[in-house]
């Protein structure tokens, strides 16, 4: 299951866009991936570790802006559809996927 971390935040002052570079560490510290400017993604391995990957998450959301966080499965996720400009590209594999036994 993939879980997402999208977010609008703003960066009108100078505190605000530190807040923005905390928020965005944050979550390159927890291991998701950038998928776009504000989008940030994570594979999880089940739904508890989704929601106890959403809680941490959520103890350290600004305070100001929107965070939407939302959970696709694998299936949902393989069936995206990605464009790199009008090139056609793959989406992204889970990381670890290919050490499983």
């Amino acid at each position: 299951m993939w879980l997402f971390t999208l977010f609008d935040l703003p960066v009108l002052t100078k505190e605000e866009k530190r807040t923005y570079v905390r928020f965005r560490k944050l979550l390159l510290q927890e291991g998701f991936t950038m998928l776009q400017f504000s989008v940030y993604a994570q594979y999880c391995t089940s739904e508890e570790a989704s929601i106890s990957k959403r809680r941490t998450i959520r103890l350290q959301l600004p305070a100001d802006g929107q965070v939407r966080m939302v959970s696709v499965t694998d299936k949902q996720f393989a069936n995206m559809e990605v464009f790199l400009g009008k090139t056609e590209s793959e989406p992204e594999e889970p990381l670890g996927q290919g050490l499983l036994f």
